[in-house]
């Protein structure tokens, strides 16, 4: 059996793929062409999901700094927005039950409001495997989105525990003890190399510190794997530990995606209810972009935010399954739940894909807010007198930029989404400001105000430094523009898009090596031309 969700899970990605859609529209196809078919999950497949899950949150509390959740913008837009919208459902849902609508005419208003609490939150699982194809996790909305989801897993465990009247034990006390062994999981860290143990201690810390330890003292599993993940945050090698698992987490949530779609077998009733929770969809998504614009983020921040989070949650399932195991819902509604859910994701999925291009068609009537107002943390920056913008300062860009200075001086300036990185350069010395430059608005205001002659786009996904390069071109830009690549069809790509000069980094890396031993190493070796090469004869 396993060996045919295989099968089918790779076909109908790979098709999603070939179709420029994420591939895991491809799994949630899969999973409901299965359950059509008569397979069912299986506790396997079940398990690798929620390990998935696991190693998913475990991964991203290694980027998230706590006092983005202390930010009035994350801990009180996500409340506003769950009242609102668990409100707003409320009434919906119940307009629906007096016209006599689907499945409603039998529910009371207590009911609905618990229909309505399960739909007013996002998919954590989703919204971060969509950032992570943009390779825009660390943009400002991308932020923003994952602090709001932070704070939905933390309402979910609250309604969860005073649901099911299930305290945690007495030794859930104990936890607040766990910020004293961070500088423990520090050494340890320091000493667990770059193979296979740091692999293994980062499974070790999601599943058995994290997620074991939160499960044992009756709190939530999931959310004991993203604290755990948070408390190691700020150490120089969890970006490390983050990219060696993420092949790993990338398998496991295939397995996700798959069980959603083999969760509950459709039905023609289920269907209907589902759809019509899919047209209360669009208000949820207003809701979003109300809010976001009420703390006053630019367009395209609360835009993009607002796109991210335009999905029903797989929580939805679980408020669904508690609320039927109470005997507080009929069970033909996890049907429609689960439909509902799996095709927000199908919609979901192509407009987070096409974000960038509904933000430009939306930002022609979309008001904007004058600069000097705009949410601090999502303004617009100078560039200065700068002569060479490097977009992108991890490794490669950091190398570039000490390069370039070297050669001509401090007229190089570097872009970070990431703000500990940008403080990190700055100590260093080196003149590094925060910004996407993945923001159509940042290249509308900088490269039409200042004679940059250089660019280096140096960002680690190829998707980010081929949407840059657009932005540049169509701003007319006249100077010479480089960029990084990790696959020849990569730097095709980027030829494609007018780049000056595609450096792939693997090959870049060797030809590098070879410069560096031959310059400190070998400089007396004559070169040896192969034809004037005597090779002896060898007997066979």
């Amino acid at each position: 059996m396993e060996l045919v969700y295989i099968i089918a899970a790779f076909l109908a990605g790979f098709l999603a793929l070939r179709c420029k859609l994420p591939p895991l529209v491809g799994f949630l196809v899969a999973g409901f062409a299965l359950n059509t078919a008569g397979y069912q999950s299986t506790a396997t497949l079940s398990t690798l999901a929620d390990l998935g899950v696991t190693l998913l949150l475990f991964s991203i509390g290694l980027k998230l700094d706590i006092r983005t959740l202390l930010a009035k913008e994350i801990w009180g837009g996500a409340t506003l927005h769950n009242v609102l919208t668990t409100g707003l459902f409320t009434l919906a849902l119940l307009v629906l039950k007096q016209l006599g609508i689907g499945m409603m005419a039998d529910l009371d208003i207590s009911q609905l409001a618990l229909m309505g609490f399960a739909l007013s939150f996002s998919s954590t699982v989703f919204a971060i495997k969509a950032l992570q194809e943009k390779g825009e996790l660390n943009a400002t909305y991308g932020t923003l989105a994952i602090g709001i989801l932070v704070m939905q897993d933390i309402f979910a465990v609250i309604f969860l525990t005073v649901s099911t009247g299930k305290v945690p034990e007495i030794t859930a006390l104990a936890l607040f003890a766990l910020p004293l062994l961070r500088p423990s999981l520090f050494r340890i860290l320091d000493r667990a190399g770059h193979g296979e143990m740091l692999v293994l201690y980062g499974i070790f810390l999601a599943l058995v510190a994290g997620s074991g330890l939160f499960e044992a003292v009756g709190m939530k599993a999931d959310l004991g794997a993203l604290i755990v993940g948070m408390m190691l945050a700020g150490h120089p090698k969890t970006s490390e530990m983050s990219k060696s698992l993420f092949n790993l987490k990338e398998l496991l949530l295939v397995c996700f995606f798959l069980n959603i779609g083999l969760s509950e077998k459709p039905t023609w009733d289920g269907l209907f209810m589902a759809l019509i929770l899919l047209v209360l969809l669009p208000l949820k998504g207003i809701l979003y972009y109300v809010i976001f614009n009420l703390f006053r983020y630019r367009v395209r921040t609360s835009l993009l935010g607002t796109l991210t989070l335009f999905n029903y949650s797989e929580f939805g399932l679980i408020v669904g399954g508690l609320a039927y195991n109470m005997g507080m819902l009929p069970g033909s509604f996890l049907v429609a739940i689960a439909i509902a859910v799996s095709l927000s994701f199908l919609i979901a999925a192509p407009l987070n894909s096409l974000g960038h291009r509904l933000y430009k068609d939306a930002a022609k009537w979309l008001k904007e807010f004058e600069p000097d107002r705009l949410n601090p943390n999502d303004r617009l920056i100078d560039l200065g007198d700068k002569k060479v913008l490097i977009l992108g300062m991890g490794r490669i860009g950091s190398g570039a930029y000490d390069e370039l200075v070297s050669r001509y001086g401090e007229q190089v300036i570097g872009i970070e989404t990431r703000e500990e990185s940008v403080a990190l350069h700055r100590e260093q010395g080196r003149c590094v400001i925060h910004g996407d430059a993945t923001d159509p608005d940042f290249w509308a205001r900088v490269i039409s105000k200042h004679n940059t002659q250089l660019i280096l786009l140096a960002m680690p996904h190829s998707q980010a430094n081929s949407f840059a390069l657009e932005q540049i071109r169509e701003r007319h830009y006249k100077g010479q523009i480089a960029a990084i690549a990790k696959y020849e069809d990569d730097e095709d790509a980027l030829y494609a898009l007018g780049v000056d000069a595609a450096f792939n980094i693997y090959n870049e890396a060797g030809s590098g090596f070879a410069r560096h031993v031959c310059d400190h190493l070998i400089p007396n070796i004559q070169p040896l031309h192969c034809q004037s090469a005597k090779i002896p004869a060898t007997k066979i």
